[in-house]
């Protein structure tokens, strides 16, 4: 707790700590930005450092780290987690880190899939096992929120370690919440849907604009909102399972998809009533 010079007991701010791995860019840097905009101390992990280069122009630099490592290492998972402990107690952790590279069974082997899979449940493994041994430290206090996919629910063809991965990581996320739940510690997850990140932008710049339009048109078929989300929104979500206003959300997968979730699209669909 910091309190001002003859700020009394109103004027004091209890400072607070955040881990957000795959914080450089997308989705993770609009969570860190968040959670920094709410007044807290911020620890970015990502592999690429050059992703954390904005982090010295930001207006809140002050309350933001960066570590360069892969996420799924658990060494620097500790890294991450004592730079945050540096700044305040560790409030949260958001597993966020991903690697988009997928392979089918039929093409590739057993052992490629396997390390595919560990690609993306590993930085959760490592990010989980970091912070709840923290939060179990300070007293069995703190909030992980893992980062999942309408995928784990609803499978793409040919993205089986994408989607296997991001099941495991629904699993985990339960599995801790029951283990750790009556000691303080609270797990949940996001299961996102197409998000307008850095990724999609550029997946759309490199079709041509026809293409590119019917990409969207797609995309607002598959969401019933009609489009795809903000990572301002995905952020928003993440940051109510971190805060106490979420205390009595535990074990959960939260849908942050528009519904693309619950949306049934088959040949034998029929029109909503009034339309065509």
């Amino acid at each position: 707790m910091w309190c001002g010079a003859g700020a009394g007991r109103r004027g004091c701010v209890v400072e607070r700590s955040y881990v957000v791995t795959g914080g450089g860019r997308g989705v993770g840097r609009a969570v860190v930005e968040r959670l920094a905009g709410d007044g807290a101390h911020v620890v970015a992990v990502e592999m690429d450092g050059a992703a954390l280069e904005w982090m010295g122009g930001h207006p809140a630099r002050e309350r933001l780290a960066g570590v360069v490592g892969d996420a799924g290492d658990e060494a620097v998972a500790e890294r991450a987690a004592d730079r945050a402990g540096e700044r305040g107690p560790l409030a949260g952790w958001v597993n966020n880190a991903a690697v988009f590279r997928d392979a089918s069974v039929h093409s590739s082997s057993a052992r490629e899939v396997l390390e595919l899979i560990g690609l993306n449940l590993a930085p959760a493994v490592a990010g989980c096992a970091v912070a709840v041994r923290r939060f179990l430290e300070q007293g069995g206090t703190g909030a992980v929120v893992n980062v999942s996919s309408h995928q784990a629910q609803r499978a793409v063809p040919g993205c089986v370690p994408y989607v296997t991965a991001k099941a495991g990581i629904e699993g985990l996320t339960r599995a801790l919440a029951v283990e750790y739940g009556a000691r303080g510690v609270r797990v949940n997850a996001v299961a996102l849907g197409s998000i307008a990140t850095e990724r999609y932008a550029a997946f759309l710049a490199g079709r041509s604009a026809a293409e590119a339009a019917s990409v969207e048109e797609e995309m607002g078929r598959l969401h019933p909102v009609g489009r795809v989300g903000t990572v301002r929104e995905v952020a928003g979500a993440v940051a109510f399972l971190l805060s106490e206003e979420a205390g009595f959300i535990n074990g959960a997968t939260v849908p942050v998809d528009g519904g693309r979730g619950v949306l049934a699209r088959d040949p034998e669909s029929h029109d909503a009533p009034g339309a065509g």
